[in-house]
């Protein structure tokens, strides 16, 4: 049995109450999440060491998952395109709060661990970067997906068509637009 297999009857099994698959499926997708939060944390504070952080991410989302009333993964590529906005609005949430600090706004204090997830000068950007994602879904709430699934979680193109529902011709073009469209949104004009 191929391991997306084996996850996706787990994640079914725990879908229906059974805690035990829970227990069986942590194994089988830790690497994964581990990966995933690794590539979270290379965009976010390039040239250092992120073992404790990435740790600490790949904990928290877990908990937020595992924590939701209504959870029904359809299948592996379902799980970790969750996984990937749950990775994302944790990181938002920091850099958000690093970001208010930094301009001396009343942010609650956060702990070491928050702290070293997303540096001073990177939480603008990453702020930023979420808000011209927000303002992308109002115009193609697909596209932003594609954008979430891809650079936040690290799916292939098949398995972002496999989330999404839609053809992997469908994620390469929504793909290009959305890099086209976010990068235009993130590049400040200049005065001709």
């Amino acid at each position: 049995m191929s391991a997306a297999h084996s996850v996706t009857m787990l994640l079914d099994q725990w879908n229906h109450g059974d805690r035990e698959a829970l227990d069986k499926l942590m194994p089988l997708i830790y690497e994964e999440l581990r990966k995933m939060a690794k590539r979270y944390m290379s965009q976010q504070n390039p040239g250092h060491g992120h073992t404790l952080q990435t740790t600490a991410l790949i904990h928290e989302a877990y908990l937020r998952m595992v924590k939701q009333k209504e959870k029904h993964f359809q299948n592996r590529a379902h799980f970790f395109g969750v996984a990937a906005q749950a990775m994302r609005h944790i990181l938002v949430d920091y850099a958000r709060t690093r970001h208010t600090a930094r301009r001396g706004g009343g942010a609650r204090p956060i702990s070491l661990e928050e702290a070293a997830l997303v540096t001073q000068e990177r939480a603008g950007e990453l702020v930023a970067f979420d808000d011209a994602l927000k303002e992308l879904a109002t115009l193609s709430k697909r596209q932003s997906r594609v954008v979430e699934l891809r650079y936040f979680g690290g799916l292939s193109v098949e398995e972002t068509a496999t989330v999404l529902e839609v053809s992997p011709e469908t994620v390469m073009r929504d793909w290009s637009m959305a890099k086209t469209w976010l990068h235009r949104a993130l590049t400040p004009a200049t005065d001709v």
